[in-house]
């Protein structure tokens, strides 16, 4: 059962939830697109973040929206975005300038600064998700069940 009543704004299920101000709401949706489509960074790379933070945080709702992350581990940028994604989600605290010195040498200053954004705005997003108990059920673009990718 959701926590809030759905607006009468928004399109998706997380929309409604966000869109009781509709301000807030066309903010976030400016700020999403900026994030996916005004960026340096690689969508392929954008989507395997998406897909490790929503197994990290437990999201049923974008879990379902690509499924486990997939992407070749011999593509050592992904990897180490999605490791850093990861640490990020669990400990933000043990991240360290050794961990940006590692950064340093696959991505520049700019796609680090995109990186860190588009990592902490995910996460908020999957945490909405979460704590408004948007499940499986609920996600219109769903490619997997959730049965089948835990």
């Amino acid at each position: 059962m959701k926590r809030l009543k759905p607006s009468e704004n928004g399109f998706t299920p997380f929309e409604k939830q966000i869109g009781h101000n509709k301000f807030i709401l066309e903010s976030w949706n400016n700020l999403d697109e900026s994030l996916w489509h005004k960026t340096s960074l690689n969508q392929n790379l954008l989507e395997q973040i998406r897909r490790t933070l929503a197994f990290e945080n437990k999201c049923e709702y974008c879990m379902v929206k690509g499924g486990r992350p997939n992407y070749n581990p011999n593509n050592i940028k992904v990897s180490i975005a999605c490791a850093f994604a990861e640490l990020f989600c669990k400990d933000h605290f043990s991240i360290s300038d050794k961990h940006f010195d590692i950064l340093k040498e696959y991505f520049t200053d700019k796609e680090i600064s995109e990186l860190c954004t588009f990592i902490a705005f995910v996460q908020a997003s999957q945490k909405l998700g979460k704590i408004f108990n948007l499940s499986e059920n609920d996600q219109l673009n769903a490619v997997v069940k959730l049965k089948d990718v835990l």
